[in-house]
């Protein structure tokens, strides 16, 4: 079966094909979405720092306007990329998750680390250069581990001050250089809830365009210790069980399946499926 949506690096100097528009305030959008004729939308004279050729949707070519600063186009609004990941339309989340992405990235490397000068495209590459430094910029992934901890039937969430109120989830953090993903994981834990755990399995991965991660999901067993949550990181820590669970993160998140899994496992369900 041939995916809906497939990431490509495309020439922008082609005509046609579609875009997305990405700004400060998110993706604009109107009455049909955010999937705009691309010729139409680059003539509205929207202030674009770069244009991106991302992929195929439907085999239909998508490109990025990224755009320097606010703007408004009569009959359109804007709205964030976490709205569009409760909607419906899974894919179309992906493919302005992946735009996002790109967005952040040729934002973020448009001088050079090294020197401060200007960086230009590279044709045909994902990738900016500096030509005084010969230095090549590509997307960054920042690897990180999200575990779900359990003790039989119950399982541990916490809450961070950035949660939606009431929502509590697994715990997370960004791995450290030279560090394993495992290792990761145990450090994380020690610091967000003081516990010790065991029997660490990998689950899957999944993508995170919040800006750039890569999450790589994990189960753990309960090993010892007390929760003490860790000050200005988690707000609440909590033993659950598993069948009275507190509100849970959106469906379509790593962490929601983490938690969805062992309850199913727990309680003989049929297992759900890691959302790609």
């Amino acid at each position: 079966m041939t995916p809906r949506w497939t990431t490509a690096v495309l020439d922008t100097q082609q005509p046609g094909g579609l875009a997305v528009v990405r700004g400060p305030d998110g993706f604009l959008l109107d009455d049909n979405g955010p999937l705009f004729a691309r010729e139409w939308i680059k003539g509205q004279a929207l202030p674009v720092l770069a244009e991106h050729g991302i992929g195929y949707l439907d085999g239909e070519p998508v490109y990025l306007l990224e755009l320097e600063s606010h703007t408004h186009i009569q009959g359109c609004r804007w709205q964030g990329l976490r709205a569009f990941m409760l909607e419906g339309d899974h894919t179309l989340y992906k493919v302005l998750g992946y735009a996002a992405q790109i967005g952040t990235w040729s934002r973020e490397h448009r001088f050079c680390g090294s020197c401060g000068l200007a960086m230009t495209q590279v044709p045909l590459e994902r990738a900016m250069y500096c030509a005084a430094c010969d230095l090549r910029s590509y997307p960054r992934i920042s690897p990180s581990m999200i575990v779900l901890i359990t003790r039989g039937d119950e399982v541990l969430l916490a809450r961070s001050p950035r949660f939606v109120p009431g929502v509590y989830s697994t715990l997370a953090g960004f791995a450290e250089p030279g560090e394993s993903a495992e290792e990761c994981l145990v450090r994380e834990v020690r610091e967000e809830v003081q516990l010790e755990v065991k029997n660490i399995q990998y689950v899957g991965s999944q993508c995170w365009p919040f800006p750039h991660s890569m999450m790589l999901g994990f189960h753990a067993e309960y090993a010892g210790g007390e929760i003490v949550p860790q000050a200005d990181e988690i707000e609440d820590a909590q033993w659950f069980n598993v069948h009275n669970l507190p509100p849970l993160p959106a469906s379509r998140s790593i962490a929601r399946y983490l938690i969805d899994l062992y309850v199913a496992r727990r309680l003989g369900h049929a297992e759900p499926v890691l959302p790609s």
